[in-house]
């Protein structure tokens, strides 16, 4: 922390004076924020060792990087081909023992400005490699630990959406031990609504879907979470259209029609995150489209919106219902 705060000292004082009317403040916070993305660097370079001593004795660990499509709002620009992509960086997982082909996961990380955290995420991965998955954990655009400009690239529910099915794509064209026609896509929370948006817009590409706690309305997040939380969204409206119908455009419940892969939702009643009311919206569409899915609803479970992710039996029995949906579709070497 005494690092910390010389350093920030040392930018605040570095920085020349202009005028008398420099407003401090906004200095002051823009060196917070310069400190703030620096901090995220490094717990994401420290998270990124932390994932191979955590599962290097199942799985070789790659740390990769590939393009997504060009930031929203700049595809008319006239640049060069590619030269606007936006570069994203991934984990992929491969077991050292493995049949010839073997099926892939699309592991889609949860929170706005997240990215793939061994501490909560590692024993997911690990099941699905000792099953005899390939895993890609793409952090798409707006994820933390790649700086200020990574961040503010954030297209929550949009791009973010493409630059996982990119993943995807660069997996298993790069890894031949993969077969494109066993692949699967799960995440939970903002990872669930990108899960659930990938195999609405691609559905031939994905022959299993997992949505864990989904981020389901945004109209109905926003009207809990208010103001604030909606900054977090940086969501552009299109030209003649509100913000609220933007909303509506990219939430899962309003594109159940859309599902063609099979599905299994997960929700637990005392999610003060994505309460069951919200995911109820996402059921009841997909009921009211005649789509086939499975869902369980967990009453109370401990932990709330991180119940099956803990080492708790109820989690590991949760986990379990999962690879058992996921094994029927993808048909693993082990399970």
């Amino acid at each position: 922390m005494n690092f910390f705060r010389a350093a920030v000292l040392f930018l605040l004082f570095s920085i020349p004076a202009r005028s008398e009317t420099d407003d401090v403040t906004n200095r002051i916070h823009a060196v917070e924020q310069s400190m703030a993305h620096l901090d995220a660097n490094l717990t994401r370079q420290m998270n990124e060792l932390l994932w191979v001593q955590r599962l290097s004795d199942i799985a070789s660990v790659d740390h990769v990087r590939f393009t997504g499509p060009p930031p929203a709002g700049t595809n008319g620009l006239p640049v060069a081909a590619g030269s606007n992509d936006v570069v994203i960086s991934a984990l992929c997982f491969l077991p050292r023992k493995r049949s010839q082909r073997i099926p892939l996961i699309v592991f889609v990380h949860g929170e706005i400005h997240g990215n793939a955290v061994s501490d909560e995420d590692s024993q997911v991965v690990r099941e699905l490699v000792e099953q005899g998955y390939g895993v890609i954990a793409p952090d798409y655009r707006g994820s933390s630990g790649y700086g200020a400009d990574f961040w503010n690239l954030i297209d929550y529910g949009g791009l973010e959406v493409e630059d996982v099915e990119a993943a995807r794509e660069f997996a298993l064209q790069h890894y031949p031990v993969l077969d494109s026609r066993r692949v699967g896509i799960i995440g939970w929370s903002h990872g669930g609504l990108i899960a659930l948006l990938a195999v609405f817009a691609h559905p031939q590409n994905y022959q299993a879907c997992y949505a864990g706690m989904p981020v389901s309305d945004l109209e109905e997040r926003i009207r809990i979470r208010g103001k604030d939380y909606e900054k977090l969204l940086s969501i552009p409206s299109e030209a003649g259209k509100s913000a609220s119908e933007e909303y509506r455009r990219r939430a899962p419940s309003q594109n159940a029609k859309k599902l063609k892969t099979p599905l299994l939702i997960h929700a637990n009643t005392n999610d003060e995150d994505v309460t069951w009311r919200e995911i109820q919206k996402l059921i009841a569409a997909l009921r009211a489209a005649n789509k086939p899915f499975q869902y369980t609803v967990y009453t109370n479970a401990p932990g709330g919106h991180m119940f099956n992710r803990l080492d708790t039996n109820l989690a590991h029995d949760s986990r379990k219902e999962i690879w058992r949906f996921l094994a029927k579709h993808l048909r693993p070497s082990i399970w």
